[in-house]
């Protein structure tokens, strides 16, 4: 955890804010229970960070999760897995996100049950999603699943909802109309415009002026990490004229060829064959593309430097830890 302190950020336990950047909090050790428990406790809190830009606005209520402070144990003890993957118990999942929530703020005015005052939270809305660019205008609670991979709303009450694991969590935020977007975008997404399309179905159906729209790019797999083939290169190509400064090659390196490079002399120039590269795609840049394509202002996109793949000491990813992992959440609501 050392070398996400060394960047200077504000370090807090509990909701973490961040200047274009996110900060990761060393927690404090729990106490050692004096008896066996009966069921698995959480180890901490959970750890919410929250966008510097976005905080400052007083109706809104946003965040986006980590992996410390839950109840699950089927990745590693103490996980706040936020997603009903099919390594983990639904019951465990549904405390997860009960906790998360009541981190968040995102509870409702308790109703009285016999002489118990129960907990109500907010309507929780989320998706199916499926790595595509369809994006619901929400209006009430639905009554059936929604598939997709972007959610907007203008009406109170409601707290949006997509689930990551290396994917980017987008959040849009229009200051003036007091409406709310949260998208899930990975490769595909991506290629697919999902941001800039959010950003264009905010103007139907809000009126959205891009300049009033605050953006917030939460944690994902980062340019060092994203290894992605010749294929996914030339569908970006396809479709962005700015392509070519989202991808870098890394040459993979060969001992033996470095040791003894006469025995791999070829009759082609320059004398020697070529050793495969290694394609990385900058994820992070190829959304703040879109949003400054949109018409955002470049001083209303904040994006934390947090690597899935580098840090899953504090955050699930599904590459790093090769397909079984939880899933974290970003949130954004409006207060009624």
């Amino acid at each position: 955890m050392d070398d996400i302190a060394a960047l200077g950020l504000i370090r807090r336990i509990g909701t973490l804010r961040y200047h274009g950047c996110v900060a990761t909090p060393s927690l404090p050790k729990p106490k050692r229970p004096k008896a066996k428990p009966l069921k698995a406790k959480r180890r901490s809190q959970p750890v919410i960070l929250t966008a510097t830009q976005l905080t400052a606005i007083p109706w809104l209520i946003h965040g986006f999760s980590t992996r410390p402070g839950g109840f699950s144990r089927a990745y590693r003890r103490g996980d706040l897995n936020l997603g009903f993957t099919k390594d983990d118990a639904r019951t465990t999942v549904e405390s997860n996100r009960a906790a998360f929530l009541r981190e968040l703020g995102a509870v409702a005015t308790g109703r009285l049950h016999g002489s118990k005052k129960r907990e109500e939270f907010w309507p929780l809305i989320t998706l199916r999603q499926i790595h595509s660019d369809l994006i619901h205008c929400v209006n009430a609670v639905p009554t059936e699943p929604l598939t997709g991979d972007g959610l907007i709303t203008s009406i109170p009450g409601l707290l949006l909802a997509i689930q990551t694991a290396d994917c980017l969590p987008v959040i849009l935020v229009d200051t003036r109309h007091h409406a709310v977007g949260v998208f899930h975008a990975g490769w595909r997404g991506t290629v697919q415009r999902i941001v800039e399309k959010g950003v264009g179905e905010m103007q139907r159906c809000f009126g959205t002026r891009p300049r009033d729209i605050r953006a917030a790019i939460g944690p994902g797999i980062h340019g060092c990490c994203y290894q992605v083939g010749e294929e996914v290169r030339a569908r970006f190509e396809s479709q962005f004229a700015y392509a070519a400064g989202l991808f870098h090659e890394v040459k993979d390196s060969d001992p033996v060829r470095e040791k003894y490079p006469m025995l791999f002399l070829t009759a082609r120039a320059p004398g020697h064959s070529e050793l495969p590269v290694s394609i990385f795609l900058d994820l992070v840049e190829a959304n703040r593309q879109q949003l400054l394509a949109a018409g955002v202002p470049k001083k209303n996109i904040e994006a934390s430097p947090l690597c899935t793949n580098c840090h899953p000491d504090v955050l699930f990813s599904y590459r790093g830890e090769s397909g079984k992992t939880g899933r974290m959440m970003a949130v954004a609501g409006i207060r009624g």
